[in-house]
């Protein structure tokens, strides 16, 4: 597009650039055909009520003391034997407990380990750590 301005042979020719502008719509449509797939997706959930008498698993608390004393659910374990036989059992259940172990700050760690390997290969699923709260300082 060429225009004279000022009707004169010698005059001053104004031109539009547009090859920015074209650059500048081909950006903005490549951004926009990228982005409309995500912004249309979208996964429909069917949430349910879950059977109304579903009990809540029942939770064992698995102490282990400074010195190595395992304590589950207030009782003193004599030995790893006698645990792995409580681990044995209580995976065996169709509505496995909870373990929720609690060991003191103080406490070896290979002694955890130890107790935390047993219960795996005893077939306990639902392992975790209770009262985090207190290593916070």
């Amino acid at each position: 597009m060429a225009m004279d301005v000022g009707g004169a042979k010698g005059g001053l020719k104004a031109d539009i650039n547009v090859t920015p502008l074209v650059d500048v719509m081909l950006v903005l449509l490549i951004l926009f055909i990228i982005t409309l797939p995500v912004l249309t997706h979208s996964t429909n959930l069917h949430i349910g009520k879950g059977p109304a008498n579903e009990t809540v698993p029942e939770a064992i608390n698995l102490m282990i003391d400074f010195d190595g004393t395992i304590v589950w659910n207030g009782t003193v374990v004599q030995d790893l034997a006698q645990l792995e036989r409580y681990f044995v059992v209580e995976a065996g259940k169709a509505n496995q407990p909870e373990l929720h172990v609690l060991p003191d700050k103080r406490v070896n760690y290979d002694r955890v380990a130890k107790v935390l390997a047993l219960a795996q290969r005893s077939g306990m699923q639902r392992v975790g750590f209770a009262g985090q709260e207190r290593f916070a300082d």
